[in-house]
């Protein structure tokens, strides 16, 4: 998770910084859309697919996923300033740190709270897509402060599975949990990198 996050990070530098990568990301809106839709395959391909391939494939697709994910994160470096990113990417792994410990050394059961939060993810993936085309600031509000919640729910959700899903799978051999690696890998860089956006939109200050 840690490579990814620094592989996407080192990505969206660099992108910002060069006239050439943006030119090619943004002088078109049919690129950045087409590095969605490969973020997304590779999402699915890896969650879906990880018993038909191997541990270092899917290794390299998670990191291809995060080198992609760098190029589309870009962006933040062309509406932020560069205080207000790093700011709140501490503020990120504070959270997300202080989360993920809880979920993997608390007593209680979280299972319950899975239903709960993949209804509220849908909520605001819903409410997103239908504010791209209201542009109403209100929704835009209430999408992040939602979405802060709910990403701070799932890090602990998913870091409790993960821990629990790795003392299930006991003698398992180096290949199984290679693979177990890096899907529990992806669900928590996704958690990371959705709630550092949510928290940019809420604290992040715009470039003059």
């Amino acid at each position: 998770m840690m490579l990814g996050l620094c592989i996407s990070g080192f990505t969206a530098y660099f992108a910002a910084n060069s006239l050439g990568v943006r030119q090619i990301i943004f002088g078109d809106s049919y690129t950045i859309w087409i590095l969605f839709i490969m973020e997304l395959g590779l999402v699915f391909a890896i969650s879906g697919g990880i018993n038909r391939m191997t541990a270092s494939t899917a290794s390299g697709l998670f990191l291809l996923f995060s080198f992609i994910n760098g190029l589309t994160l870009s962006s933040i470096f062309l509406i932020y300033t560069a205080s207000s990113i790093a700011s709140t990417f501490f503020v990120t792994g504070l959270t997300f740190g202080t989360m993920s410990a809880y979920g993997y050394f608390t007593k209680t059961d979280l299972t319950s709270w899975g239903k709960y939060l993949f209804m509220g993810l849908i909520g605001i993936i819903i409410a997103s897509v239908v504010n791209m085309f209201l542009h109403n600031p209100a929704v835009d509000w209430l999408v992040s402060y939602i979405g802060v919640v709910i990403f701070v729910g799932l890090t602990a959700y998913d870091t409790q599975k993960i821990r629990l899903l790795g003392e299930k799978m006991g003698a398992a051999d180096s290949e199984q949990y290679g693979k177990s690696a890096v899907v529990g890998a992806l669900a928590l860089y996704l958690d990371f990198i959705n709630l550092f956006l949510m928290f940019l939109r809420i604290f992040g200050r715009g470039r003059d």
